[in-house]
Formats: structure tokens, C-alpha cells, sequence
């Protein structure tokens, strides 16, 4: 037999219909592959005995004839997703020993249909990072290597370990979340696929909130096939979350191999940034050529608001995430630091539980909702927010079906390089992906190449409200010219 983790999920969910193998089997392939790359930290929580209980249900359901469409497949779960009596703290000192008596309904929905849970997977912290070197847990380690180097490199983030567990074969597909590219940005650092459904299309219901407006829930996936399998399961509507959509799910495996002969793939030059490395316009113009190749129109547009997008999000997120976090004060649950009296209690326990970068958006978000401040900064972000969404409606509504960029202005950088300068050169990673969430669009990151050092480099495709489809069509169409890409096992 085959090693069973190097099986993509579609592959693995037709043998275990096949019965080449029982899900126990895979499951155990998987618990074994966790153990081995402990050294990743990509998980903070491991469950092998829920596992196995899944798994033989599952072998119960498959023999019976009544298999889901996840059937006994093993997943990883974002320490940002509540899952009922196991640990969730978002990665933070300040959730200690949280473990939910509720389900987020993200879950449910892949639980209901059949899959798998390996454990929880570590992240930044409260989701703010694009590194995951905010996390309590510490680092998450990525996979790749430069070659001929063993330094140690950063998986991106918020989703580092969703990225690193799966570009590490330690689970067939991982849930995360994406705020300001935290899908996209460590599934470019990592050689995988991921994707950022529009704003609604998932429920946020059991996600750990960080920026309300701004977080979606996605997949992470080693492929564009299997991330269309995970989001038809991931997506509903639900009515314990009022910003979910009423729309429905479509078939999104159906569109993965569709031919992109005519759809018309807008360029925006204010993506062609000063100083960007060549390495990355190189990669953005062979995407051109692949869709140009497949068929596909190539225009150049213009998003003439895309250079206020980074500043804008680095307002309009904080102010959020201090409203959202003001609820973790040591009296329900959680991390408690005693005090001399209540306000006491209350400051001890948030300066302990806190990071240093969750403290620092939590200031900047208390700073630009003050008085005085409140028009000047979070009203102007908002007022830039609407400019961007605007930007591209236009282009949309002009006949674009979708937008190619960069995902990332550079390949995974080594741990450490970035956490410890200036703030703002780390915020800089998100300057492709933030404009996405401004305007609640999908984004679809796909790995396009290698570079010189034998890194990852992925494009973003972005699309029009609710049409995810056309971005898996294109991806795919990418992916079958470029390949898929895993790293050297040294771990």
C-alpha cells in the first residue's frame, strides 16, 4: 500500500469509497505523521482518541452504504474554530484552559459530513500575525527549507499551522480564517491552496472574533480540487450568524477543469509595486501567459484606491479587535490574574494574557474609535473602504469575470527576520491581500512556482461576490500548467 498522507483528499475519498483502505487506517497514517513533526508546532492540541471514534463511525457509515461527502477523511481545525470540549483559545495566554461546550457551525457542517478531527492547529494570536510568531504556543515552523540552508522559515499567518500541516502531509485539508490574507498569504508561503470565500458565504458563528466585518472562514488545501471539496461542506447560511447569505452552495468540484476560454482576467497596475522582486514579476507574468495560453482575455484595469487599502485596514481591523476583545477580562473563563480589587483584576489579567502584538492593535483600535480621534481616522477608513469596494464594482460591471495579482511581495522569510523590526515592515505582507477583505470579495490563492532559493511563490486570483466557482476554474487551470509542489521531508 501506498503511504496513505501522500493521497490528495479527493484521491483518498474515492479509495475509502472503493474500500481500498478503512478510515481508521488513514486516520492512524495521519496521528502517526503528527507525531513524527512535532519539531513543525503546527498543532497545539492533538486528538487521537476523538480521531479514532470519528474514523470507526465513519467505517460504520462507509460498510453501511450512508457515507457523507467527507467520509472518514482527517482534517485539521484552527485553534480560532470553538469545537465542542476541546481546547479553543485562539492561541492566546488569556483563553488558558477554555474548552467550549458548543460547536462553531463550520465544523458541525464537516463533522455532519463525515470528516475527521486530528486536533487543533496553532496559529497567531487572536488571529494577528502574518507570521504565526504570535502565537502562546510559539513559532509554527514551515516545511520548505531554501535549498542547501537549515535555517528556519515562517509558515506566513494567521494561518500557519493550517498552511504548515498541510503542505506537511499532517492532514488532508485544514481549516482557517482570513481577515487581511490570512488564507492566502501562508498558502503561498507554503506551496499550498487556499481560498477566502466572499464575506457571507461561511458562517462566523463559533469563530473566535478578531475584526467582525473583515473575517471569513475558509480551506486550506493541497490542491484546488480539494479546496473546492472542503468549501462546498464549510459553506451554509445559518441563523445564529445575521452576515451569512442565504444563497446556494454550488457544486465547486464541478467547476475545478472547466475551460477558461473566455473569461476576461483583469491586470491592475497598482499591484506593479516599487522595489517588488523580480522573482515576483516574473511569476505574475507567467500567470498571464498560462491564462493568456488557456484561452482567456487578458485587460490591463486600474483600482485607482488599492494604495490606501493598507493603511485603511490597519484602522478599520484594530478598532474591531479592541471592541471584540474588551470581552476577556478574567471573570468568566479563562486566565485570571488576581488583584487588589475588580479594575484591578481586570488590568492584571488582560496586561499577562495579552501578546505583545495583540496589545498593540488593541491601543491602536481604542486610540482611533476616541473622541476626538473617531472621525479623523475610523470614519475617514471607512469612507477609503467604500472607495475600494467601489474600484471594483467598476471593473466588474465593465465585464471582468476575475483579477490576477501576486498573493505575497516575497517567498516565506526566515524566523525572527521580521518580528523583531519595525511592525510596519511585517503589516507590508499584506499589501495584496488586504483590499479583498476591505471590498468582501473571494480570493483564491494558488502556488504558481518555485524561486531561486527552491521556495514557494503563489498568485491570487480575485473574483466577483459569490462567484468562487470562476476562481476555482482558473486556478485550476494555473495548476495544470505549473504542477503541485510539496516540500523535502527533513523533519
Amino acid at each position: 500500500m501506498t503511504d496513505l498522507t501522500a493521497l490528495t483528499l479527493a484521491e483518498a475519498r474515492d479509495a475509502l469509497k472503493a474500500k481500498s483502505f478503512t478510515a481508521v487506517e488513514l486516520t492512524d497514517a495521519y496521528l502517526a505523521a503528527m507525531e513524527r513533526a512535532r519539531v513543525l508546532n503546527a498543532y497545539v492540541t492533538e486528538t487521537p482518541e476523538k480521531a479514532r471514534d470519528m474514523a470507526r463511525a465513519s467505517d460504520a457509515r462507509l460498510a453501511a452504504g450512508k457515507a457523507g461527502p467527507l467520509e472518514g477523511l482527517p482534517l485539521g481545525i484552527k485553534d480560532l474554530y470553538a469545537t465542542e470540549g476541546v481546547h479553543t483559545q485562539a492561541c492566546s495566554h488569556i483563553l488558558d484552559g477554555f474548552k467550549p461546550t458548543y460547536e462553531s457551525t463550520v465544523s458541525a457542517n464537516l463533522w455532519a459530513d463525515g470528516a475527521v478531527m486530528l486536533g487543533k492547529l496553532n496559529m497567531d494570536e487572536f488571529a494577528m500575525g502574518s507570521s504565526n510568531e504570535t502565537s502562546h504556543y510559539g513559532s509554527v515552523v514551515n516545511p520548505w527549507r531554501r535549498n542547501g540552508s537549515d535555517v528556519n522559515l515562517v509558515p506566513g499567518g494567521s494561518s500557519g499551522g493550517s498552511a504548515a500541516a498541510v503542505a506537511a502531509r499532517l492532514c488532508l485539508g485544514a481549516t482557517a480564517t482570513d481577515t487581511g490574507g490570512s488564507i492566502r498569504q501562508p498558502a503561498a508561503f507554503t506551496g499550498t491552496t487556499g481560498i477566502k470565500p466572499t464575506y457571507g458565504r461561511c458562517s462566523r458563528w463559533g469563530l473566535v472574533a478578531f475584526a467582525s466585518s473583515l473575517d471569513q472562514a475558509g480551506p486550506i488545501a493541497r490542491d484546488v480540487r480539494d479546496a473546492a471539496i472542503l468549501l462546498k461542506s464549510m459553506a451554509s447560511v445559518d441563523p445564529k450568524d445575521t452576515t451569512s447569505v442565504d444563497l446556494p452552495v454550488p457544486d465547486y468540484e464541478a467547476a475545478v477543469g472547466k475551460s477558461v476560454k473566455g473569461f476576461r482576467i483583469g491586470i491592475p497596475k497598482e499591484y506593479r509595486l516599487d522595489g517588488m522582486p523580480a522573482e515576483m514579476d516574473a511569476l505574475w507574468k507567467k500567470g498571464i501567459e498560462i491564462l493568456r495560453d488557456a484561452g482567456a482575455e487578458i485587460v490591463d484595469i486600474s483600482l485607482p484606491h488599492t494604495k490606501y487599502a493598507l493603511p485603511a485596514y490597519y484602522i478599520v481591523a484594530p478598532a474591531e479587535a479592541s471592541s471584540n476583545l474588551a470581552r476577556y477580562d478574567g471573570v468568566r473563563y479563562g486566565l485570571r490574574v488576581p488583584g487588589s480589587d475588580i479594575v484591578d483584576m481586570y488590568e492584571n489579567t488582560r496586561a499577562a494574557g495579552f501578546g505583545a502584538e495583540v496589545k498593540r492593535r488593541i491601543l491602536i483600535g481604542t486610540y482611533v474609535l476616541s473622541a476626538g480621534y473617531y472621525d479623523a481616522y475610523y470614519l475617514r477608513a471607512q469612507k477609503v473602504r467604500t472607495l475600494i469596494k467601489r474600484d471594483f464594482e467598476t471593473v466588474y460591471a465593465a465585464g471582468v469575470d476575475a483579477i490576477l495579482t501576486p498573493a505575497t511581495p516575497s517567498a516565506a522569510f526566515g524566523i525572527g527576520e521580521k518580528a523583531d523590526a519595525d511592525p510596519v515592515e511585517m503589516y507590508l505582507n499584506d499589501v495584496f491581500t488586504v483590499t479583498v477583505n476591505m471590498a468582501g470579495l473571494p480570493g483564491l490563492a494558488v502556488p504558481a512556482g518555485l524561486n531561486a532559493e527552491g521556495l514557494p511563490l503563489g498568485l491570487q486570483l480575485i473574483g466577483r461576490p459569490f462567484d468562487e466557482e470562476t476562481l476555482f476554474t482558473l486556478g485550476a487551470a494555473i495548476e495544470r500548467a505549473v504542477g503541485t509542489f510539496a516540500p523535502t521531508q527533513w523533519w
